[in-house]
C-alpha cells in the first residue's frame, strides 16, 4: 500500500489511499461520509462521491482515526507554545475607549496641506458634539 511517507507534506492533511485499478490518490478524511466493504471497499464522501479502493475498511479507518489522532495532538501542541508565550495583553485591534469621552487625546500626524488630522479616525470635535447632542 501506497501510504503517507510516499506524500509527506500531505500526510497531515489528506489521508492517501489506492484505487482498486492503481494509483494511489488522496482524500480528506474530514469528508468520508461512509465506508462500505462489499466485497469492494467503497468510500463514499458527502457529496455523494464513490470511490474503490484496494485498503480494507479496517485500514481506512485506521488511517482516519491515526489522521484525527495528529490533529488533536497538533493542537494541543500549539495550545502549550502558545501558553509559553508571553502575554501579549497589550496587543488590541484598537485601544479601549475612555470612560469620558472628553478624556480622549489622541496624536495626530501632518496631513500632506499642511494641517493635522488623525489615522483613519473622525475628528474628535465632531464626536464630541454629537455627544453633546445626544445627552
Amino acid at each position: 500500500m501506497d501510504g503517507p511517507e510516499h506524500f509527506p507534506r500531505m500526510d497531515r492533511q489528506v489521508i492517501v489511499v489506492t484505487r482498486l485499478n492503481g494509483p494511489p490518490f488522496a482524500v480528506n478524511p474530514d469528508l468520508v461520509q461512509r465506508i462500505d466493504s462489499a466485497p469492494d471497499t467503497i468510500l463514499t464522501l458527502v457529496d455523494g462521491t464513490k470511490y474503490i479502493v484496494q485498503e480494507s475498511m479496517h485500514e481506512i479507518i485506521e488511517l482516519v482515526n491515526e489522521h484525527r489522532s495528529r490533529m488533536i495532538a497538533r493542537a494541543q501542541e500549539i495550545q502549550r507554545e502558545s501558553a509559553e508565550l508571553p502575554s501579549r495583553a497589550d496587543l488590541r485591534s484598537a485601544p479601549p475607549l475612555p470612560a469620558d469621552p472628553s478624556d480622549v487625546s489622541e496624536p495626530t500626524t501632518p496631513a500632506s496641506d499642511g494641517s493635522s488630522r488623525r489615522d483613519g479616525q473622525p475628528e474628535l470635535a465632531l464626536v464630541r458634539e454629537i455627544l453633546e447632542e445626544d445627552a
